[in-house]
């Protein structure tokens, strides 16, 4: 696999695409006025126990309050000093009202729901992720080789300070990495908590503290080493800053990453523009002729699987076998370029042979495996369902690129103007009986005056009979199909 990242920085937006194939995989976008928030530290305080929940409300200076769970609350024990008394998982006894507390954010607000906070502290860096709270050295279960494993963990715990060592993770970008850059990364990391906690102590509640990096830096940080092998960005002031953060922690790539110059923007050039736009759409069309049905709710994600115009050439279990492990790879894609999260419920067509279930979760499988979220997969059950979960911690692509229609206000679906024109009908009886009038008017969108000058012609003359008065009409171009008023004259 080969990979590739552009970067597009505009003054109040930076957007980053992560290319496999030469095919789009994620999109990342940043605003200026919306920046994600999750990796951000807070000084916050306690403004609310919930121990029916086991949670509690922290104030840390954004528009919601933030969500703390008992099981994200570092304990004394996490850092190397027992409890006096026995632990205990009630959240009334690890918080108060009033505590001040340095949090970090898990996940962006979703929605009506706050930022999810937790205390163990996790501070990345180019090869590591340091736990200022946490104990022993883990390695990434990316990072296959034992051999590779056993040398990286050996490094790291051989680095380790005497005094408050903290825990670490290698980063699957670690894999044969020099002993130096590990230490470097390692004395960087420690240096950072430093400052951090610092900062952390003599700031007051709902305070940002630290501030994880911008978005074009983070790309080169968490992306650059997955099979990368060239970065461009179209903005001159952003590429500086790129180079400056790869002479520091990569020099290694400081060759990948290039200044876009070209006319056309880059993300036309790509078809990266086409791409997002068609990642809004509800139906993704599959090459054999079958397509894919998205539907994106609060609760969960839906996916169905459809044969379309794809008939195959041998017989029906076929056709329904091909159609389905193209859908496993598509579906896999759709999941990383929306950045779908949460419980996610894909129908597959119906498949009688056990073996093709069996080869269509294990092609979903491996189409899964690159992806940077964790994902847990179910079985196929006998109706072709597949349950699975993917993490979320940022904004799907349609909350973020979008909003609510104010005129369906989300359902996807407006009454027609057939079933409009039976409720004025008997709006206009229901206005007739109960007041004294000259006549009446009916204001309404276009397609209903013409359905009720065209087809409902005879039935709005038998209503004019009924009342006894006069029905003029008139179209109001901003009315949508489903708004209408009735006016007494």
């Amino acid at each position: 696999m080969t990979a590739e990242i552009l970067v597009n920085v505009t003054p109040r937006e930076s957007r980053g695409a992560f290319l496999e194939n030469g095919v789009l995989h994620e999109v990342y976008i940043e605003r200026a006025n919306r920046r994600g928030i999750t990796s951000n530290i807070y000084k916050g305080r306690v403004s609310r126990v919930l121990p029916g929940m086991q949670a509690a409300f922290i104030d840390v200076g954004l528009e919601r309050t933030a969500f703390l769970h008992v099981s994200d609350i570092a304990r004394r024990e996490d850092v190397g000093v027992e409890f006096e008394a026995p632990p205990t998982d009630d959240i009334r006894a690890a918080v108060t009202e009033g505590d001040e507390l340095l949090v970090q954010v898990l996940k962006d607000p979703l929605g009506t729901k706050g930022a999810r906070l937790t205390t163990f502290i996790t501070l990345p860096s180019r090869f590591l992720v340091y736990m200022p709270q946490g104990r022993g050295v883990g390695v990434s279960a990316r990072i296959e080789d034992e051999a590779e494993r056993t040398r990286l963990r050996g490094l790291v715990e051989s680095f380790l300070p005497a005094e408050r060592p903290g825990g670490y993770i290698i980063r699957t970008v670690a894999e044969g990495a020099e002993p130096e850059a590990l230490r470097a990364d390692m004395l960087f990391l420690q240096r950072l908590w430093g400052v951090v906690s610092e900062a952390g102590f003599r700031a007051p509640a709902g305070t940002l503290v630290h501030e994880d990096l911008p978005l074009h830096v983070r790309m080169l940080r968490d992306l650059l080493g997955q099979g990368v092998e060239r970065v461009q960005v179209d903005a001159p002031a952003a590429h500086e800053r790129m180079l400056e953060f790869a002479r520091t922690f990569m020099p290694e790539s400081l060759g990948k990453i290039e200044l876009y110059r070209g006319n056309r923007p880059i993300f036309d050039l790509y078809a990266v523009e086409d791409e997002i736009q068609k990642a809004l759409d509800r139906k993704v069309p599959l090459k054999s002729g079958g397509y894919l049905i998205i539907d994106q709710t609060e609760a969960m994600t839906t996916i169905d699987v459809n044969t379309g115009a794809f008939v195959g050439h041998r017989n029906l279990e076929d056709t329904i076998f091909r159609t389905n492990l193209e859908a496993a790879v598509a579906i896999a894609r759709q999941l990383r370029l929306r950045n779908l999260g949460g419980i996610i419920i894909i129908d597959f067509i119906d498949m009688q042979d056990e073996d093709h279930r069996k080869q269509v979760l294990q092609a979903l499988e491996k189409s899964m495996a690159t992806d940077h979220a964790r994902t847990q997969i179910s079985s196929v059950s006998p109706l072709g369902l597949v349950e699975m979960t993917r993490k979320r911690t940022r904004e799907s692509l349609e909350h973020l690129m979008c909003q609510v229609c104010p005129t369906c206000e989300g359902r996807r679906f407006v009454k027609s103007a057939e079933t409009v024109v039976y409720e004025i009908f008997r709006e206009t009886l229901r206005q007739s009986r109960q007041f004294e009038v000259q006549g009446l008017m009916v204001l309404a969108h276009q397609d209903v005056i013409e359905l009720l000058l065209d087809e409902e012609s005879a039935a709005l003359g038998e209503l004019e009979v009924v009342v006894g008065k006069p029905i003029r009409l008139q179209t109001e171009a901003l009315y949508a199909q489903d708004q209408y008023d009735v006016v007494l004259l």
